[in-house]
């Protein structure tokens, strides 16, 4: 049985991470002051940015759902993978060789060991499976592969850049190939790459066809896309991996491994329809093109496009569909105005006036033909309104009221209310030459309809904490942050002030989990510090709150000082120390002296000092 990874091997591979790395091959990251970062939360739909990462603590947490942890922990959410996964995959990045100790005593000193794990196991098959076809890609049984990729101008280096192969004309050369390294039967078919024949034998899932292999967001290969070249080959024009642990078509988009970056910088893309029209706009200069595989567009790739964009009430993302000019290409596009509504950025077609698409495009008329047919954009809201009215004979007037009655449904979809209006008053006067209160009623009757739309899903933050906004509690919370964020500073001072100087039942629980992890004076700030406090806390309320008090800024401009954690801890003290005082006085009220004197005296000579004490406190927490 394999062992466990040496928990000092985990907590270097926690030291070494930079967060903000990994988290941003998936989320597009923006300053959010104090150091921190912010984008749009990949757990949950979001319009404004929840999602927080400090880099310096190398912690995440969404203020939206709750989720947080460090960068082992994003992995497991983000991609699904376990945690010894996680921690392989992030130690393979840091040149980290772990070290693993058996579960038995006895058996043995710690030993380096291989990566395993589902999904790295179907990683790595890919990964021998794209070099495989690549080679087979210069066999003489390839030309008609090779001949494709010319004729649409793709040379070699094109070809290689995107890692272009051929499956050969064999039925199990692949599959003989990937058992040679070591991979199981079950693993080639898991993964898609092969599949059982009718006489129950493995047999290669691509056969005689020209490959691209499909890259998630992190670089990874985990699917084929496979173009039919013979005419004697019955199956479809294109060909995909099938739905697999790492392949779900409803999140993949081809290219968004090279173009993520320039995305994220541009604040653009260009949804295009295939692989070579992809290959042809980056090739081309426009290197923000991604293309779905094997189905439409829809709610998942948006989600996938919003986070690299950053598409936020505050931040518009540009969306640019490219759409074939046939009756199919218009109907995407309208299909895609209607998921446009999910976008909060502004959404753009582009259609050659020759209905070419970008790779046609960029074969027949050169680089810039490409460049220019994005720059030649038009508002998707324009492209859907006129694609309507001009079915209609707009000579008549039945026909300019049945062209009003379908588009003003089209305009009632504009959540902006105000650009509602101004389409409203563009439809009427610039496509229809009807009067523009009659048009806008007929929107407004629509929009009234699409108020019985299903609610959005409720905000999944769970209910661990009840925030009490009162001096006492936020000065609680900034000691807390005190000690997860600056340890080193907080000390002695912060380990001084016990639990029971918490008013908030899970400050305390919190205050109580740092000294079970030994306490600020002996750690370490960052990722390793808080997920020790993290595992220390005993209920789910205090785990989550230690994830959100690691990323959330001090009240304070700047860095923090000793004098201003003196400050806050003399702050937290008083208010225990001044709610111990009413007790005593309220006690002190009820007690007969003169049949208790020995009870009352000893709780005076308390309230005496408390009050002294409390003096003391309140110079300090003024600074004095």
């Amino acid at each position: 049985m394999a062992g466990r990874i040496r928990d000092e091997d985990i907590a270097l591979v926690r030291e070494r991470t930079a967060i903000d790395d990994v988290i941003s091959e998936t989320v597009t990251l923006r300053s959010a002051g104090g150091g921190n970062l912010k984008g749009l939360c990949p757990f949950h739909d979001e319009k404004s940015p929840s999602f927080n990462v400090s880099p310096a603590r190398n912690v995440w947490y969404c203020f939206g759902c709750g989720a947080g942890g460090d960068a082992i922990k994003f992995l497991m959410d983000a991609e699904h993978l376990s945690f010894v996964e996680s921690v392989e995959r992030l130690a393979a990045r840091s040149g980290i060789q772990l070290r693993y100790v058996e579960n038995e005593p006895g058996s043995g000193p710690a030993r380096p060991r291989a990566p395993h794990g589902q999904k790295q196991r179907l990683v790595a098959a890919h990964a021998a499976a794209v070099e495989f076809y690549r080679g087979q890609l210069t066999t003489a049984g390839a030309r008609p592969a090779r001949e494709f990729l010319a004729q649409r101008g793709f040379d070699r280096a094109a070809a290689e850049r995107y890692g272009c192969g051929f499956a050969p004309d064999a039925w199990d050369l692949l599959t003989k190939h990937l058992r040679q390294q070591g991979f199981t039967h079950d693993e080639l078919v898991t993964a898609g790459l092969s599949r059982p024949s009718r006489s129950g034998s493995l047999i290669d899932r691509f056969r005689r066809r020209l490959l691209w292999p499909i890259r998630d967001l992190a670089g990874d290969v985990i699917g084929f896309g496979a173009r039919r070249l013979f005419d004697d080959d019955d199956g479809p024009k294109y060909l995909n991996t099938p739905e697999t642990p790492i392949y779900k078509k409803s999140h993949v988009l081809y290219g968004v491994d090279q173009a993520k970056r320039e995305i994220a910088k541009q604040g653009r893309v260009v949804v295009v329809e295939g692989y070579t029209d992809v290959m042809a706009c980056h090739l081309a200069g426009v290197s923000t093109a991604v293309a779905t595989c094997g189905t439409s567009f829809g709610g998942d790739h948006i989600g996938v496009l919003r986070r690299l964009l950053l598409d936020t009430d505050d931040v518009a993302g540009e969306i640019i569909f490219t759409f074939d000019g046939d009756a199919a290409g218009q109907k995407a596009a309208l299909r895609a105005f209607e998921d446009d509504q999910r976008f909060v950025g502004r959404t753009f077609i582009a259609v050659s006036p020759d209905g070419m698409d970008p790779c046609d495009l960029r074969l027949a008329k050169g680089d810039l033909a490409v460049r220019d047919l994005v720059a030649r954009r038009e508002p998707l809201v324009d492209f859907a309104l006129r694609h309507v009215t001009d079915r209609y004979d707009l000579d008549t007037v039945d026909g300019r009221v049945e062209a009003m009655r379908r588009a003003a449904p089209l305009v009632a979809m504009i959540k902006d209310r105000e650009k509602r209006e101004g389409y409203g008053r563009r439809l009427a006067e610039e496509l229809l030459g009807m009067e523009i209160d009659t048009v806008q009623r007929a929107v407004r009757a629509a929009a009234g309809d699409s108020r019985a739309a299903p609610a959005p899903p409720a905000d999944r933050r769970p209910p661990a904490v009840a925030v009490v906004d009162s001096p006492q509690s936020r000065i609680e919370r900034e000691a807390l942050k005190l000690a997860l964020q600056y340890p080193a500073l907080a000390g002695p001072m912060f380990d001084a002030v016990e639990a029971g100087d918490y008013r908030h039942p899970v400050h305390a629980a919190v205050r109580a989990a740092v000294a079970d992890a030994g306490g600020t004076s002996s750690a370490a700030a960052g990722a390793v510090w808080i997920e020790k406090v993290r595992d220390a806390c005993t209920d789910l309320g205090a785990q989550a709150l230690v994830g959100e008090l690691a990323v959330e800024p001090l009240r304070l401009d700047g860095e923090p000082d000793p004098r201003y954690v003196a400050i806050q801890l003399a702050g937290l003290q008083r208010g225990s120390v001044n709610g111990r005082i009413q007790e005593l006085k309220s006690k002190l009220q009820r007690i007969n002296p003169v049949n208790n004197k020995d009870e009352y005296f000893a709780l005076f000579g308390e309230l005496l000092s408390l009050e002294q004490h409390a003096r003391a406190l309140n110079e300090q927490a003024a600074g004095g």
